[in-house]
């Protein structure tokens, strides 16, 4: 990545997500200037972090019909078959699933990884692991959403509370098309987002590998992958 790339990432808007909590941390601001100076310096530093917490690039899908993209920025924690989660009523048979974890430092904007419909959304209260850790998929406080393919297929996406993360946020509905590439919502503070691709396609990351949410493909039918 250019210092130019890196520039622009790093100063990005923020998504409107995180406006009120820049509302509060201008108001301690305000609030230190009038009373006591180091409280002014703890509000510019919580700012600061808000901006670069919250900041939403744009984003572009590449031009390659059928391919699925990372729902996410981070890196690839869990590279493994499960059955999609039971909420989804997608049934009980294995399939690739691919879990990102996002740190602190990632953008946080979840994206769609394929152009579809939105036929079902779930959430589901839990725990608050360690999202890097194998059973978060399974007892952490999570979002599920089904999109179908214009083909018929469909995929699942999980959006997963971290150790620290207490807000899931999905600003998509059942019945909404979205494209490829789409915002549809973040976690905050740290997380995890699972891909669940369709039966009999096979991912074409690995496991530590960086994701690029919205633009990185992470699979395409007929095209087997290193997981195989």
């Amino acid at each position: 990545m250019s210092l130019l790339q890196s520039t622009r990432l790093v100063l990005a808007p923020p998504h409107r997500a995180g406006f009120p909590f820049l509302a509060g941390g201008l108001a301690v601001m305000l609030l230190g200037l009038l009373l006591w100076e180091p409280l002014a310096w703890l509000g510019a530093l919580f700012v600061l972090f808000c901006l670069y917490f919250f900041r939403d690039p744009e984003r572009v899908a590449p031009a390659r019909a059928g391919v699925f993209l990372a729902p996410a920025d981070g890196r690839v924690v869990v590279l493994d078959q499960a059955p999609p989660p039971a909420e989804l009523d997608l049934g009980n048979q294995p399939r690739w699933r691919i879990g990102i974890f996002l740190s602190v430092l990632d953008v946080h904007i979840n994206r769609i990884p394929a152009a579809g419909t939105i036929t079902r959304i779930a959430y589901r209260h839990g725990r608050f692991f360690d999202a890097s850790l194998d059973k978060a998929s399974e007892e952490n406080e999570r979002n599920a959403m089904a999109i179908r393919l214009p083909g018929g297929a469909v995929i699942a996406v999980v959006q997963i509370a971290g150790l620290i993360a207490r807000r899931i946020v999905c600003e998509v509905a059942e019945g909404d098309a979205v494209t490829a590439g789409a915002r549809f919502g973040l976690i905050r503070f740290g997380s995890r987002t699972d891909l669940y691709l369709p039966e009999g396609v096979e991912p074409l990351v690995a496991i530590g590998q960086r994701m690029v949410g919205g633009e990185t493909v992470v699979a395409e039918p007929g095209r087997p992958g290193p997981a195989a």
